[in-house]
């Protein structure tokens, strides 16, 4: 049998190799992680551990909030919620400089509290709010990069799936974690409102003003965000209040959508159905298979010991611990430009989270932090996830506009993270009011 520190050596730089050479992230973990286990421990406990470990760790009910919120965001899709808030954000916000690119930021924001992906999110306003801009003349850059940033929003505007990851790999409060995301998502929203105004009035080139809608259409249009905020009675209001769990919230808020749709005047809603259940079954089952793969990949760390090695060497390093939490932020730079959000936080967290503890940080706190990095990496190249999906919704959209759009709002993103990594009560009060 290996000595624990030979087999870190040996097990750490095969997980990224098998990332590198292709092998989807749930595999390389898994795999790394049994040939630790296997190293350390032998055939017999990797026998004996997993015949129960899969089912131990997937068969969780909070679980379940996972596919529940998934169909929430899929059924409000097709009820038409995203183009009802883009034509609201539009009465509102259109006349100002950039006001498209605000309005399509908004439906973001709007839609966010629906769905609880950032792809989705990306995808559904950019299919609404993209050709508007198209033909407003807005520039290409301003356009798309307004709108992959706007989605981005889905992983931390509650429902998100992201923060009910981190909730269930950490054994945090998921409740706590859905709530605290609400106040982090309404200054990000607010951040890239204003950047685009800025940046507009700079560059009047990027974006064409609009006409002023009257007051009273104005306040007629609102009549139009009831579902919006249904859901977010429902869902959120249900959390906050305790009336529901989040298991409980998120099933209801996914019934109160899918009647939505029912009662909508959307042309064939079995489809629409039938899609939806499809997109969530194979959402979750990537997540499950991610879970796993990770849980593998943990129990190989807890048995050599690497967090707990980790934990007592920060605690002893003559720097304040504040120090400590930056560095592990700027780890995810590099990660999220070749890794996806879930995987990040599967890879970092089992080594990060005991340190941050045992440090005595605000778990919560950290949580949001490292949801606001995994953002960035939503549209950073080379694999900005929310770049590719607006890049693929129109023929005449060039990758690298894209990315140069999403350049500015990285700016932005790294300005709520340090607001929110200075201020940790914009982050822990709502929580703590539960």
């Amino acid at each position: 049998m290996l000595e624990p520190v030979t087999a870190i050596i040996i097990v750490i730089p095969l997980l990224f190799v098998l990332m590198a050479v292709g092998f989807p992230v749930f595999a390389a973990l898994g795999i790394s992680g049994l040939v630790g286990i296997f190293a350390t421990e032998g055939f017999g406990y990797i026998y004996s551990t997993l015949r129960t470990l899969t089912y131990q760790e997937t068969a969780v009910y909070l679980m379940t909030v996972i596919p529940l919120f998934i169909l929430l965001g899929n059924f409000a899709h097709h009820a038409g919620v995203g183009r009802a808030l883009f034509g609201i954000s539009r009465k509102w916000v259109g006349h100002w400089p950039g006001g498209l690119a605000m309005s399509s930021v908004l439906t973001c924001a709007g839609f966010s509290a629906t769905s609880g992906s950032s792809v989705a999110t990306a995808a559904t306003v950019g299919s609404i709010a993209l050709p508007e801009m198209k033909k407003a003349g807005y520039d290409q850059r301003l356009s798309t990069g307004a709108i992959a940033a706007g989605g981005v929003l889905g992983v931390l505007i509650p429902p998100s799936v992201l923060l009910v990851f981190y909730a269930a790999i950490n054994q945090v409060s998921a409740g706590a974690m859905l709530l605290a995301g609400v106040i982090p998502g309404i200054l990000s929203t607010v951040i890239f409102l204003g950047g685009i105004w800025v940046l507009s009035k700079l560059k009047p080139e990027l974006g064409k003003v609009s006409e002023r809608t009257a007051w009273k259409e104005r306040l007629v249009s609102l009549v139009g965000a009831w579902p919006l905020l249904v859901l977010i009675v429902v869902v959120l209001g249900g959390i906050y209040t305790g009336v529901f769990t989040p298991t409980e919230a998120a099933a209801v808020g996914a019934l109160a959508a899918l009647l939505m749709l029912l009662v909508s005047g959307t042309r064939g809603k079995l489809r629409s159905i039938w899609t939806s259940c499809q997109d969530a079954l194979s959402t979750t089952v990537m997540i499950m298979m991610t879970i796993i793969g990770a849980a593998i990949f943990s129990l190989f760390l807890s048995l050599v010991q690497l967090p707990q090695m980790l934990s007592e060497f920060a605690a002893t390093l003559p720097v304040p611990g504040l120090v400590i939490i930056f560095l592990f932020l700027l780890i995810f730079l590099p990660l999220g430009m070749f890794l996806d959000a879930f995987s990040m936080l599967v890879i970092t967290m089992p080594i990060m989270f005991p340190t941050v503890v045992a440090l005595g940080f605000d778990p919560i706190w950290f949580g949001i932090l490292a949801v606001k990095m995994c953002e960035i990496g939503l549209i950073t190249p080379p694999v900005g996830l929310n770049c590719y999906v607006i890049a693929g919704l129109d023929d005449d959209v060039k990758l690298e506009k894209v990315f140069h759009g999403s350049s500015w709002f990285v700016l932005m993103e790294l300005a709520a993270l340090a607001i929110l990594f200075s201020f940790p009560l914009l982050t822990t009060w709502l929580p703590s009011t539960m």
